[in-house]
C-alpha cells in the first residue's frame, strides 16, 4: 500500500528459464539445445545427426519451433555435429547472430562449405545412379545457404559478457576440444544460470591449453562422448606406432580417416615426433588428402604465427615443426587424389571424414580394404551406423556407393588420439565446482551418458540425468 492507501504494482518476476533438448541425446550428433526465457529464444549449438539412417532422416524433419523466432545461436565449436545443420537453420527463417568465437566462425565457414559440396555431391550421385528413392534427390542445403550464413557470424572473445538479448548474458571459455572451442555460460533475466560444456577437451591436447575450469552454474549441460571409458594414452601412442611400422614393412599403405579440424593436426603431430624418433622412415611418404583439412590446417598455421592464447606454450616456438611430418605431401586437387591409386610405394594417407561417412577418404577405403597388406587406423569417436563403427566392430563388408567391399585390410583402433575428455577427465573437471541444481548428460550414446551419471553420482553426489529428446526442463 502507498501512503494514501492506494496500491503499488510491481512488474511480475520473470518466470523460469525453460530449456528443451532438440539433439544431441542418446547419440553423439544433432547437438542442439533451446533456452527460452520471456523474452529472449537462445540455441546452444545447431548440429547435423549423422550415422544411423533414422537419425540421418532427423535432419530433415521440421523443428518444433519456427526458426524466426530464435533470436541468437550460441555456437561452442566448428564440428559438423555443433554447426552443420546452421545452413538448414537460416534456410528456413533464422536471421539472428551467430555468437561464437573468432576462430571457431573461421573453422566453421571451411566446414559448412565443405558440408554443403558433399550434400550437394551425394544427391547428385544419387540421381545418377538412381540409389534415392526421392525423385530427385535434393541436399539439405547449398552453397548459397552456407553463404548467408557465414554473414550472420558474430564472434565474441573469450571471457567476455556479452548481452544475447535483453537480460541475457553470455560469456565463452576455453574448451580445449579444437581450436576456438568454448564451454558457454548463460544468465537468464531471472538470475538463474545455464552451462554448456560442448566438447571438452583434454588437459593432454598436444596442441591446446588445458580447458578453463569449470566455475558452477544453476544447470548444466555435460557432454558424455567417452562417459564410461578411458583413454590409454601411452599405449594407444605405441599403438599407432607399431600399426604403422608393420603394414610399412609388408608394402602396405596406412589410411586414416581422420576428421578434418584438430584431428588432423593432432596426427600429424605424433606423425612428426615418429619421423623425428626414426620410427616414420624418411622413404615413406605422408599424403594429406582432403581440401577441407589442408583449410583447416592453415587456420592452425595462423594461429601458430600469432601466438594465440588458446595454444600450449611449449609448442607455440616450434609450430612448424609441430605440424609438419617432412617430408609430407598437400593433395589439392581431385586429379592428384585420383593419382594416388597409381603409387605402389608404402605410405601413410590422411584423409578427411573421420568416421568415414564421406569425402575423399571412402574412395581410398573402397581401394584399399579388399588388400591386407594395407591398414586403416581409427583415430577417434566413431558413431553408431558410420562406416568407423562399422570398421572398428568388426565389419567383414562395407556398403560404398551402392556396392559391398570386403574388409581384409587390418583394422586397428585408436581412441585415445580422441579430442574428447574421458570420464575421469570430465569429472576432474567438474570437481571444484559447487553443485548444480541438475547435470543434464548429453552428446553421447546411452552407455556413454549413463556410466558417466552414476560416476557423477557416486563421486561427487550430484543430481545427474540422462534426458531424453524433446524433453522439456526448468532452469532454476
Amino acid at each position: 500500500m502507498t501512503a494514501d492507501g492506494g496500491s503499488t504494482s510491481h512488474p511480475p518476476e520473470p518466470r523460469p528459464g525453460l530449456l528443451t533438448f532438440l539433439g544431441g541425446v542418446g547419440t553423439v550428433t544433432g547437438s542442439k539445445f533451446m533456452v527460452e526465457t520471456d523474452h529472449a529464444r537462445v540455441m546452444v549449438d545447431c548440429g547435423l545427426f549423422q550415422g544411423l539412417a533414422e537419425l540421418r532422416r532427423r535432419n530433415w524433419r521440421p523443428l518444433p519451433l519456427d526458426p524466426a523466432d530464435i533470436q541468437a545461436v550460441v555456437l561452442t565449436h566448428a564440428h559438423l555435429d555443433h554447426c552443420g545443420y546452421l545452413p538448414r537453420l537460416v534456410r528456413d527463417g533464422f536471421r539472428g547472430p551467430l555468437l561464437t568465437t573468432s576462430n571457431t566462425a573461421r573453422l566453421a565457414e571451411i566446414v559448412l562449405r565443405d558440408s554443403a559440396h558433399l550434400l550437394r555431391e551425394d544427391a547428385d550421385h544419387a540421381n545418377k545412379h538412381g540409389w534415392s528413392k526421392h525423385r530427385p534427390a535434393e541436399p539439405l542445403y547449398d552453397e548459397d545457404d552456407v553463404e548467408r550464413t557465414i554473414r550472420m557470424f558474430d564472434p565474441v572473445p573469450l571471457g567476455t559478457d556479452v548481452e544475447v538479448t535483453a537480460g541475457v548474458i553470455l560469456r565463452l571459455h576455453h574448451a580445449g576440444h579444437i581450436l576456438g572451442s568454448a564451454w558457454a555460460h548463460l544468465t537468464l533475466e531471472d538470475g538463474h544460470t545455464l552451462a554448456a560444456s560442448g566438447d571438452l577437451g583434454r588437459p593432454v591436447h598436444p596442441l591446446l591449453r588445458p580447458p578453463e575450469p569449470f566455475g558452477g552454474a544453476d544447470v548444466l549441460l555435460m557432454e558424455s562422448t567417452y562417459g564410461n571409458r578411458h583413454h590409454e594414452e601411452t599405449a594407444a601412442r605405441e599403438w599407432f606406432a607399431r600399426a604403422i611400422g608393420r603394414t610399412l614393412a609388408r608394402g602396405g599403405t596406412v589410411v586414416i580417416p581422420s576428421f578434418a579440424v584438430d584431428r588432423t593436426e593432432v596426427v600429424l603431430h605424433q606423425l612428426a615426433e615418429l619421423r623425428r624418433d626414426g620410427r616414420l622412415p624418411a622413404g615413406a611418404p605422408v599424403y594429406v588428402d582432403s581440401p577441407m583439412a589442408l583449410a583447416a590446417l592453415q587456420v592452425y598455421r595462423d594461429a601458430f604465427a600469432t601466438r594465440a592464447p588458446e595454444l600450449r606454450s611449449d609448442v607455440l616456438d616450434d609450430g612448424a615443426v609441430a605440424l609438419d611430418p617432412e617430408p609430407f605431401s598437400l593433395i589439392h586437387s581431385l586429379q592428384e587424389s585420383l593419382a594416388l591409386e597409381r603409387s605402389a610405394v608404402p605410405s601413410v594417407l590422411v584423409s578427411a571424414s573421420g568416421m568415414a561417412t564421406g569425402g575423399r577418404v571412402v574412395h581410398h577405403l573402397r581401394r584399399l580394404l579388399p588388400d591386407p597388406r594395407n591398414t586403416v587406423i581409427i583415430v577417434g569417436y566413431a558413431a553408431a551406423g558410420t562406416r568407423a563403427r562399422n570398421l572398428v566392430d568388426g565389419a567383414k563388408v562395407l556398403k560404398m556407393y551402392g556396392t559391398y567391399v570386403p574388409v581384409r585390410a587390418e583394422i586397428v583402433n585408436v581412441p585415445a588420439f580422441s579430442a574428447h575428455a574421458d570420464a575421469s577427465e570430465v569429472v576432474d573437471w567438474l570437481r571444484k565446482a559447487p553443485p548444480p541444481s541438475a547435470t543434464y548428460l548429453v552428446h553421447g550414446e546411452p552407455a556413454g551418458s549413463e556410466g558417466l551419471r552414476d560416476r557423477i553420482d557416486r563421486e561427487l553426489g550430484w543430481t545427474a540425468v540422462v534426458p531424453r529428446s524433446g524433453e522439456r526442463v526448468l532452469v532454476r
